[in-house]
């Protein structure tokens, strides 16, 4: 999803979540500024069903649930509620105390990237990501060319780095049982093409 810093004004958790509730928009909340997180690409929401889907899919009847932008997480350390665009969630759901519309406990964490977003993704998106306990794997998708970054938590403060870029690969998750070719994952994605002039 594309963000948009509204004016300076610092507000409250409880603040937020007030506006929240009655808004027809979703905002990221980050230590007291508010971003409107304004509507994704047909490339960004292509990418996002076709991995929620096959994930929710291949999972079912498995103890995880997947959960695709509008649920929203909650990460205390760094105080920060965001709305990943796809989440795993490994057993019982975690809320938030005193909410039921706020989860705490993602095992995998998907961002597709967007021209504005990419390097928060990246950087201190994953940095918060990171302060979550069980937060396992992390998948960074580019909706503008063929090619996915794969982090996995191999022990305390360790990560693992992969990548991906040609059709014919398999993207292997190392936190759950699952496996999906990176063809599938840009099915029906349309790059642009960069013209010479």
């Amino acid at each position: 999803m594309i963000m948009q810093a509204k004016d300076k004004k610092y507000y409250t958790a409880e603040e937020y979540l007030e506006l929240e509730l009655d808004s027809a928009e979703r905002h990221e909340y980050l230590d007291g500024e508010i971003a409107t997180m304004t509507g994704g690409t047909p490339n960004h929401n292509q990418i996002a069903l076709n991995l929620s889907g096959t994930l929710n899919l291949t999972l079912r009847r498995q103890p995880y649930r997947v959960f695709v932008a509008d649920q929203r997480l909650w990460i205390p350390r760094k105080k920060i509620y965001t709305y990943p665009d796809v989440m795993v969630i490994q057993g019982e759901l975690q809320f938030q105390e005193g909410r039921r519309d706020t989860i705490t406990n993602p095992l995998i964490i998907a961002e597709v990237l967007s021209g504005s977003t990419r390097n928060y993704d990246k950087d201190a998106k994953f940095s918060a990501y990171r302060t979550i306990p069980g937060f396992q794997e992390y998948l960074l998708i580019d909706q503008y060319t063929l090619h996915i970054e794969q982090y996995f938590k191999t022990d305390q403060k360790r990560w693992t780095f992969s990548e991906y870029d040609e059709a014919d690969e398999i993207v292997s998750f190392n936190s759950i049982p699952f496996q999906m070719p990176l063809a599938d994952i840009y099915d029906k994605v349309v790059f642009e093409e960069i013209g010479n002039g």
